[in-house]
């Protein structure tokens, strides 16, 4: 029997993205799946109803009706409580989970015997390239930075040639050369600023240098596991913030990008720094939800010090929904693929090291050691 895929209405604070698009549905309605939608869920993101009647999906105005008989949920931000008290045992909930940060939910999924794919866990590998919701929505937060910063900045980016005269360009720091900051990079330089980058992993300065921006060299090599990179030592750290702040000083937008997955996001720019920086400068630091990379960061908030403009915003990709939802549910489709037959019917193989990896909550248990400890109180 075809599967059942739900497609509820986000109700996070804030939030604006919509877990699948008309143009994916229409895809898997094609693979033999029944998509049903909650009324409303797209439309913030730029999808009217309409969109999703015509490719042929059902619309539901009741929430609980409309993940009654469903075997698959998709999602973009962790259900809360009153929605897992709606789901049967045994429904797959594919979304973002951040467990650390909603282990009471992940435990309420336990108790309720649902199984949850967190898409956040997907492992760095080739295969799963096209599932990686963290890329997506990197790219579009990197994007979205650099037109926060540009819109603080009282500066024109690029070099203009006038009847006043010449304009010099601004110079533009992007701190963490990820995917988030390889596109505040390449942003920034369409609109013609100087760009100067840093990253504790010497690989990036490839890619940094073919964006047209500048490599701060560090005699450092900070590549950890997975891609992302180690903690420095505190030698390693004096190195990087004698480097940093002068760098800092220079630029007139700095945005800071750099993360550690489960940890505290790493201290960048510190108070004295910010007080070196020229008046009229900005930050737009996209690691506030972990902690900031600027000390002076406030989470949600725009704020100024010493004459500059610090902005901790959150949840970036929200701010462009439309492209972002899209990105996300090419991602979910994709990971959908591996629990799906050719029919539309279930048939998972939790033996995937994809679904093993990412797999928090199944049959009353937590298979993910990390979030099982942290639950029990561990650490």
């Amino acid at each position: 029997m075809a599967v059942r895929v739900a497609v509820p209405k986000e109700v996070a604070p804030g939030e604006a993205r919509v877990a699948s698009v008309p143009e994916v549905v229409q895809k898997l309605v094609k693979g033999g799946a029944e998509v049903v939608v909650e009324a409303g869920a797209g439309v913030r993101s730029g999808y009217p109803d309409a969109l999703y009647t015509g490719a042929g999906a059902r619309l539901e105005t009741d929430p609980a009706a409309l993940v009654r008989g469903a075997g698959i949920v998709v999602r973009v931000q962790p259900p809360t409580i009153e929605e897992i008290g709606r789901l049967a045992p045994g429904t797959i909930v594919v979304t973002t989970m951040n467990a650390s940060r909603n282990l009471d939910r992940v435990a309420a999924l336990r108790e309720a015997k649902v199984t949850t794919f967190a898409l956040e866990l997907l492992p760095r590998i080739t295969r799963a390239q096209g599932m990686d919701v963290l890329s997506s929505q990197a790219t579009v937060a990197g994007y979205r930075a650099t037109l926060i910063g540009a819109d603080l900045c009282p500066k024109f980016l690029p070099m203009l040639t006038t009847a006043a005269g010449t304009i010099r360009p601004a110079k533009v720091l992007v701190l963490g050369a990820g995917v988030a900051g390889l596109m505040a990079i390449a942003t920034a330089r369409r609109l013609g600023a100087i760009v100067v980058a840093y990253d504790v992993r010497r690989a990036a300065g490839e890619q940094v240098r073919s964006l047209g921006a500048k490599f701060l060299e560090l005699e450092i090599n900070a590549e950890g596991s997975g891609g992302y990179a180690r903690e420095l030592t505190a030698s390693e750290k004096a190195q990087e913030q004698e480097m940093l702040a002068t760098a800092v000083a220079d630029a007139d937008i700095v945005i800071t990008t750099a993360n550690i997955p489960g940890r505290r996001a790493p201290l960048l720019v510190r108070a004295e720094m910010v007080a070196r920086m020229r008046p009229g400068a900005a930050i737009v630091d996209l690691a506030a939800e972990t902690g900031g990379n600027c000390e002076l960061t406030q989470p949600g908030a725009q704020i100024e010090a010493h004459g500059v403009k610090i902005a901790g915003p959150l949840n970036l990709p929200s701010q462009l929904p439309f492209h972002a939802s899209a990105m996300y549910a090419r991602n979910v489709q994709a990971f959908l693929g591996l629990l799906l037959d050719a029919h539309g019917e279930l048939a998972p193989n939790y033996q995937d090291e994809i679904l093993a990896a990412s797999l928090l909550t199944k049959d009353g248990t937590v298979p993910h050691a990390p979030t099982a400890q942290a639950l029990a109180g561990g650490k």
